[in-house]
């Protein structure tokens, strides 16, 4: 009976280390793998942000990383249209809908492409650290959907950069969260305590799993 109940915790402990794994190695394999987004954001390192030494311009950004002819921007406004064809780089007739406050446009140059994690986030979280090719690949990730969105310029502005401790959007709070783990885990940020906070009682009361983003 005791060997039993041995190998029976002995099992328990080798499933949760190999969710663990899977949860801070992540690899492109498994991209679409649903998990628990409390269980992502439990995996986030808790650190203090950073703070200092922030400079726009250490993350080049609408960049043609993959040499296609078309930069980010006109990258990602050609993926979000509603409606509109393409001609080149450009979108015909296209329509937008911003996802942060349901702003419509049909004139790109209204809207924002906006870095879910804004990119001073993003350096007081981690990206101290990244050398500047790295710095570029995160401020023109067109790997992972959620990290590069069209909104509203009005919108973009109110966010700044601002984390969800201080700022959300009043729609589709669940998915922003679900969102901004995403991001975080994908290029192995941290979040500080009032975040994961704020985090925490958003997700307890969200429905359903998020796909497990590749890591970068």
């Amino acid at each position: 009976m005791r060997g039993i109940k041995k190998n029976a915790l002995v099992g328990a402990a080798l499933t949760g280390i190999a969710l663990s794994l899977a949860l801070v190695q992540a690899p492109s394999a498994i991209g679409a793998t649903k998990v628990d987004p409390l269980k992502v954001l439990n995996s986030l390192p808790v650190q203090n942000e950073r703070g200092a030494g922030y400079d726009r311009g250490l993350f080049r950004h609408w960049s043609d990383l993959d040499r296609n002819g078309c930069d980010t921007r006109e990258e990602v406004l050609i993926v979000e249209r509603v409606n509109g064809s393409v001609q080149g780089c450009k979108v015909l007739g296209g329509l937008w809908v911003s996802k942060y406050d349901g702003v419509k446009t049909s004139n790109a140059s209204n809207f924002d492409i906006d870095h879910f994690v804004p990119l001073k986030e993003a350096w007081d979280s981690g990206a101290w650290r990244w050398d500047s090719a790295t710095r570029e690949r995160f401020a023109n990730d067109l790997g992972y959907a959620p990290a590069l969105i069209a909104v509203s310029a009005s919108s973009n502005r109110s966010k700044s950069d601002q984390d969800p401790a201080e700022w959300m959007p009043l729609k589709s709070q669940c998915s922003y969260a679900k969102n901004w783990v995403g991001v975080k885990f994908r290029w192995r940020l941290s979040v500080d305590s009032t975040e994961k906070k704020v985090l925490t009682r958003i997700l307890t009361r969200c429905k359903g799993s998020m796909v497990l983003p590749p890591r970068a």
